[in-house]
């Protein structure tokens, strides 16, 4: 196994592994730049001039929303809404507003125009029940002031027109002895994002073990798999403890392999003790993507995360395609225990995993199921955990659990194991017992 460390691929291996991504010099992070104000886009340009080229690669125009009236649709209720024709080309959408604590009670929904055919999409519901996601109350990353109340991020293919409308609904009030139905308010500072999440860099020339000027190894565009017994050694030889079940490590795809500009996440990483739990997810971005467009939408979903809902990093730990390919998410080290920002209440001691797409009534993949199996197999069992197993997190408050109370989960969980939430879909929340199973026979129990 030090033969493997020693080699090329195993040298960048394990720096990926042991440590926080050793950037090149000329990549090296910065602290993100706050949001950009209501009328600006955070690409550098304003919105009215939305056709710019992006300073960094990608961008993001954000447009305030207007109100809008004589919409039968809507009849009464409040709704504010926008028609754009002239902007710079995106494939990602969603709404955000002020007040991260405040919820839209209502609905979105948005057609686009394909920049390849000048045609129009139907509209396409946009998921407004993201607040379940995020960092937890009370830690730096959440009173940081620039983070937003935000929808999910829906994925709409390569656009360049926008047509989108935000309908309140309408609330059951007491008066007179009567619920009377009235209009429910819109959170204040609406606006729409539009990401484009632009072209990944070339892999760098030569072997993977060419060196920067720094001295450290180029970043490697993925980890690949290794047999049960490489893993055990590999934890072996990087001073970790060994333990007796742990599954064999899975590909995994990196930042660096899906194009992650370390530029735009803020500086140093945040750690947890161990990691006790794994949530399960879906990005509700929909379904209407290919395999090989997978690193594009987890770019455009980092994006929206950071510049658009605030956040220091995009929130997940890992995100899974529907080919069942496994990406890293949040930056510091794929076998650390990295603090992400995925479940309101559970990110200590946790990870979050998304399955990019829909499941509320479409079905998971079946090669997105194994993966999951795969990657808790190997990453639980880095910390010992069992995935038939139940374990003990401490809510830092939700809407399920008060702040403070240890609560009994599932090893592996779904999102709304730990909040009241649809996520991660019906779908896929009803495979997780054959995850669980699959896991803990990866482990070899």
């Amino acid at each position: 196994m030090r033969g493997f460390l020693a080699s090329s691929i195993g040298v960048t291996c394990a720096a990926v592994l042991a440590l926080p991504l050793t950037l090149p010099a000329s990549a090296a992070p910065s602290a993100a730049p706050a949001p950009a104000s209501a009328a600006q886009s955070t690409s550098g340009a304003s919105s009215a001039s939305t056709t710019a080229a992006p300073a960094l690669p990608g961008s993001t125009q954000s447009l305030p929303l207007v109100p809008r009236t004589g919409d039968r649709t809507f009849g009464a209720a409040p709704e504010q809404g926008l028609t754009r024709g002239d902007v710079h080309r995106f494939s990602l959408v969603g709404v955000i507003w002020d007040d991260p604590d405040a919820a839209l009670h209502g609905s979105v929904q948005v057609r686009t125009r394909a920049t390849a055919t000048g045609t129009w999409s139907g509209w396409q519901d946009v998921d407004t029940h993201n607040d379940d996601h995020g960092a937890d109350p009370g830690t730096a990353e959440r009173a940081s002031g620039h983070v937003h109340g935000s929808t999910a991020p829906l994925w709409v293919g390569d656009s360049d027109g926008v047509d989108v409308r935000v309908r309140a609904d309408r609330a059951a009030t007491p008066a007179a002895g009567k619920a009377d139905q009235q209009p429910s308010r819109l959170p204040a500072g609406l606006h729409l994002e539009l990401v484009d999440p632009g072209a990944a860099a070339p892999p760098p020339a030569g072997p993977p073990a060419t060196r920067n000027r720094t001295g450290a190894p180029e970043a490697a565009a993925e980890l690949p798999a290794l047999t049960r017994q490489a893993t055990e050694q590999e934890l072996v030889d990087l001073g970790h403890k060994a333990q007796p079940y742990i599954g064999p490590r899975p590909r995994i795809v990196t930042r660096h392999g899906w194009g992650a500009d370390e530029k735009l996440r803020e500086k140093g990483f945040v750690y947890t003790k161990q990691v006790r739990a794994a949530f399960v997810h879906h990005t509700a971005t929909g379904n209407n993507y290919r395999c090989s467009q997978a690193p594009s939408v987890i770019r455009g979903i980092y994006r929206y995360h950071v510049k658009s809902s605030g956040w220091r990093d995009i929130g997940y730990n890992f995100l899974i395609d529907k080919c069942g390919t496994i990406y890293e998410g949040r930056a510091g080290g794929v076998a650390k225990a990295v603090m992400g920002a995925h479940t309101l209440g559970f990110n200590t001691n946790s990870m979050g995993i998304a399955v990019l797409g829909t499941f509320g009534s479409a079905k998971p993949s079946s090669a997105a199921v194994t993966a999951i199996a795969r990657l808790t197999a190997w990453k639980l069992g880095l910390y010992g955990g069992n995935p038939r197993g139940k374990t003990y997190l401490k809510s830092g408050g939700g809407n399920l659990y008060r702040k403070g109370k240890n609560v009994r989960l599932n090893v592996i969980s779904g999102h709304r194991d730990g909040f009241a939430t649809e996520c991660p879909g019906r779908q896929l929340y009803g495979k997780l017992g054959s995850a669980r199973s699959t896991s803990a026979r990866y482990q070899g129990r």
